[in-house]
C-alpha cells in the first residue's frame, strides 16, 4: 500500500502527510488488488453484516481490506457510519422516467451527510500519524463532519468558514461539536488554498477531499449499493457534484471491485451540477481538457457551491473511464426534485436532489434509457439547508392560499383539511 501521484506517478509512502505531488498533482492511494480473491471477500463482507459494537459493523470498516488494510483495527475512530438505506420510491421513480430507480440515503449518517463516509478514515489516519489539530475549508458538510470526529477522538479542528453562501444550520453543527471557527471573506475555494500553503506551519492535518484517505473512505458508497444489490450494480449511479470529490471516490471503488472480482461490469456515472456552480459540466460538454473556475459561483444549494472543485481531473478520469456523462439543473429544477423526495418520505437538502433532477434531464434528452436501471446518491439530510428548506415550504404554503395561523375551532379545522 502506498501513495502515488495521479498525473506523474511518483510513489509515496503512506505516513507522508501530503496530498500533493512536488508536480502538483492529486495523489492517490493504491494496493496490491490483483492479490485479492473476490469471492472470499464477499464472504468476508456478508459475514460483517451481523457485527455489533466492533469497527466492523461501520458501512465503511466493513470493507477494510480495501479500504486501509495497514492501519490497525484498535486505532480507527468510528462512529458506525454508512449502512445508509437504498430506497425504492415509486413517487421519484415517476419523477426521473425510469422503470429502476433506488435512492441511497447517505443523509443517514451521524453527522447527516456523506462526508462521515471519508472523514472516518481521514480522522483514523491523521490520529495515527500523531496529529492533534485537524482542518478544512468548508461550505457545511465536511466542517461538521470533521469537528464530529476530532472531538470523538479527543482532537482538536479548525474549520474555515466563507461568509456567504453556506448554510446556517451547517455551521451550528459545527460550533455544537467544538470546532474551532474561522470565519473569511472569499470562497471554499480561498480557503483551500490557504490551507494549501499554510497548513505545514500550522501543523494542521487537513481532511478536504484532496486528501487521498478520505477518498478512500467514501469509496466504500458504492461498495455497500453493490452489496445491497448481491453484486449487481445498476446501468446509471447519478450523484451530485461540487468538489467532486464522491465522482472521484466513487470512480475508484468501481475500479477496485472490477480489478478484484467483486464485480463484472462497470456501471455508467452522471456528475449533475447546479448551473450557477458547473465550471466542470462546461468543461466536459465543450470538450476542453482544462477547467476554468467559476470565481463567483451561486446557488441555492449551498453544497455545491464551489467554482473551482479540486478533484476535477480526477473526476474526469472516471467519466472517461465509465463513458460517464455530466449535466447541470436549474435552482429551480433542484428544488423540484427536493420536493417530491420529501414527499415520498425519505427527504434531503437541496444539493443531494440535484441526482434526481439531473437523471430526469437525462432521461428527457434520451441519454438515459427510460428502461434502465439507475441509484441516485442523496448526499445530505434535509435539515442540513434549513434556509432553502423555509423559503420553499412558506412559499408553498402561501401557493395554497393557507393563513399562517386560525383559531383552533372545528370549522376552520375543517376547511383547512
Amino acid at each position: 500500500m502506498k501513495l502515488s501521484c495521479t498525473e506523474c506517478g511518483q510513489g509515496r509512502s503512506i505516513t507522508d502527510p501530503v496530498w500533493r505531488c512536488e508536480c502538483g498533482g492529486l495523489l492517490q492511494v493504491e494496493q496490491r488488488l490483483g492479490e485479492l480473491d473476490g469471492e472470499k471477500l464477499r464472504r468476508v463482507f456478508d459475514e460483517r453484516l451481523a457485527h455489533r459494537n466492533t469497527p466492523y459493523a461501520s458501512g465503511v470498516w466493513r470493507y477494510k481490506e480495501l479500504i486501509h488494510p495497514e492501519l490497525p483495527v484498535e486505532r480507527i475512530v468510528t462512529k458506525y457510519e454508512g449502512n445508509t438505506g437504498l430506497y425504492d420510491s415509486e413517487p421519484v421513480r415517476r419523477f426521473t422516467g425510469v422503470r429502476d430507480l433506488r435512492l441511497k440515503a447517505q443523509s443517514e449518517n451521524p453527522s447527516g451527510s456523506f462526508k462521515d463516509n471519508g472523514m472516518t478514515v481521514a480522522v483514523s489516519q491523521g490520529a495515527w500519524l500523531g496529529y492533534e489539530r485537524f482542518a478544512c475549508s468548508s461550505t457545511g458538510n465536511t466542517s461538521s463532519s470533521l469537528a464530529m470526529y476530532a472531538a470523538l477522538s479527543g482532537k482538536a479542528s479548525y474549520v474555515f468558514v466563507p461568509e456567504e453562501g453556506v448554510a446556517g444550520g451547517k455551521v451550528l453543527q459545527t460550533a455544537a461539536y467544538g470546532a474551532r471557527m474561522i470565519r473569511f471573506k472569499g470562497t471554499y475555494d480561498d480557503g483551500i488554498c490557504f490551507l494549501e500553503r499554510h497548513a505545514a506551519e500550522l501543523g494542521l492535518y487537513v481532511c478536504n477531499s484532496m486528501n487521498p484517505f478520505r477518498i478512500e473512505g467514501q469509496k466504500s458508497i458504492v461498495y455497500e449499493i453493490a452489496q445491497a444489490l448481491n453484486w449487481m450494480l445498476p446501468d446509471w449511479i447519478v450523484l451530485p457534484g461540487g468538489a467532486l470529490s464522491n465522482g472521484s471516490a466513487l470512480g475508484k471503488g468501481l475500479q477496485d471491485m472490477l480489478a478484484t472480482g467483486l464485480i463484472s461490469r462497470m456501471p455508467r456515472v452522471a456528475v449533475v451540477q447546479a448551473e450557477g456552480a458547473s465550471p466542470f459540466h462546461r468543461m466536459i460538454e465543450r470538450g476542453l481538457k482544462e477547467l476554468t473556475p467559476e470565481p463567483r459561483p451561486h446557488t441555492l444549494a449551498s453544497a455545491l457551491n464551489i467554482g473551482n472543485p479540486p478533484s476535477w481531473k480526477k473526476a474526469a478520469a472516471v467519466l472517461q473511464a465509465t463513458c460517464g456523462v455530466t449535466v447541470s439543473v436549474t435552482d429551480e429544477e433542484i428544488m423540484e426534485a427536493k420536493a417530491v423526495i420529501d414527499r415520498a418520505g425519505i427527504g434531503c437538502e437541496p444539493a443531494s436532489a440535484a441526482s434526481a433532477a439531473g437523471l430526469r434531464k437525462l432521461v428527457a434528452r434520451g441519454i438515459v434509457d427510460k428502461d434502465e436501471t439507475a441509484v441516485c446518491l442523496l448526499t445530505g439530510h434535509m435539515l442540513k439547508d434549513t434556509d432553502a428548506l423555509q423559503r420553499y415550504v412558506t412559499r408553498e404554503a402561501a401557493d395554497a392560499g393557507m393563513p399562517v395561523s386560525s383559531a383552533l375551532e372545528l370549522e376552520q379545522v375543517k376547511e383547512r383539511m
